[in-house]
């Protein structure tokens, strides 16, 4: 009797487990469907930008919508949560960008923890939780290295069971701090 309760409640706790990755889903919407608070922050804050578009993300625990653009030969990601308040600003960099030490430590957790790995897309992030939202703005637009930085990676990587697509957190100092895996893009046409 004490070996099928002990059978069944590892059962249970390893379904729990599984069930802590947030899966992410983004597609892209029209400027009309985007908050309108955060049309606003954007254009109070944002100048001299070209290619706006705009995404709504959902994932497992919450819904957030994304503007992304070019200013100044750089890709720009500009987060809002539903209500349109700033989340973070993220810039689309090379690993060059990145200081040499950060970099290593970022480059250490991935070889410790999968078999095999590429960096799709490598951000670095200003989130907006410690400062007026006009500073995160400025800071962002002037690509400041700060203490107060984050860096997402999105990677695809192998563990045990095949390649998955994860986003991966880790602070200025290239410790790691989150990781998510990630759904494949939504396609809402047929593909032939």
């Amino acid at each position: 009797m004490q070996t099928l309760l002990l059978i069944t409640t590892l059962f249970f706790y390893s379904q729990f487990g599984q069930a802590q990755y947030k899966y992410e889903r983004e597609h892209r919407i029209l400027k009309s469907q985007f908050p309108a608070v955060a049309i606003t922050t954007i254009e109070e804050n944002v100048t001299d930008y070209r290619r706006i578009k705009f995404y709504k993300e959902t994932d497992s625990t919450k819904v957030s919508y994304e503007a992304k653009l070019k200013k100044d030969k750089l890709w720009y990601s500009i987060e809002f949560d539903k209500k349109g308040n700033l989340e973070d600003i993220e810039i689309l960099i090379k690993p060059d960008d990145i200081p040499n030490d950060t970099y290593a430590k970022i480059e250490e957790y991935l070889n410790n923890n999968f078999t095999k790995y590429r960096i799709k897309r490598l951000q670095q992030q200003y989130p907006s939780n410690t400062e007026p939202i006009d500073h995160t703005f400025k800071n962002a637009f002037q690509n400041l290295i700060l203490p107060s930085n984050n860096y997402e990676l999105v990677v695809v990587g192998r563990k045990e069971k095949g390649y998955l697509d994860y986003e991966i957190l880790f602070d200025a100092d290239g410790n790691f701090m989150d990781i998510r895996t990630s759904l494949p893009p939504n396609y809402d046409h047929v593909l032939y």
